[in-house]
């Protein structure tokens, strides 16, 4: 196994539009676009998989059942103040599963981006 870094794969159901979300609001950059059907965003160590309807991911499974966007595991990004990310955010229109929330270990909300998808903001307690 090669060490270049941690790699998840999102399905999604636009790439272009995917590309837009996690460049303009969530500070990725564009590593390579195969759009519609596959593209890579980059955050550090960090490389997204956006896979498309159109991509070799989205294919159905020996038993029918059809990969799709939007379940529960998610990106988790810690912040320095969780306030001041959901007021930009929501300020630009991306919206959220959920209220902050906190606990013990610190503050969480989970955003979605186009397709769906769950992202965490966290914010550690002092």
């Amino acid at each position: 196994m090669s060490d270049d870094g941690v790699w998840i794969r999102y399905l999604v159901d636009d790439v272009s539009t995917s590309i837009d979300f996690y460049t303009r609001h969530l500070g990725f950059e564009l590593g390579f676009d195969m759009s519609p059907a596959v593209a890579e965003v980059r955050r550090g160590s960090l490389r997204l998989l956006l896979s498309g309807p159109k991509s070799s991911a989205a294919r159905p499974m020996p038993d029918g059942r059809q990969p799709e966007p939007g379940g529960w595991n998610r990106l988790h990004f810690h912040v320095e103040d969780i306030d001041a990310e959901v007021e930009r955010l929501r300020a630009a229109g991306v919206g959220f599963r959920s209220d902050v929330v906190k606990g013990p270990g610190g503050s969480q909300i989970v955003l979605e981006d186009p397709s769906g998808n769950p992202v965490e903001l966290f914010q550690p307690a002092d």
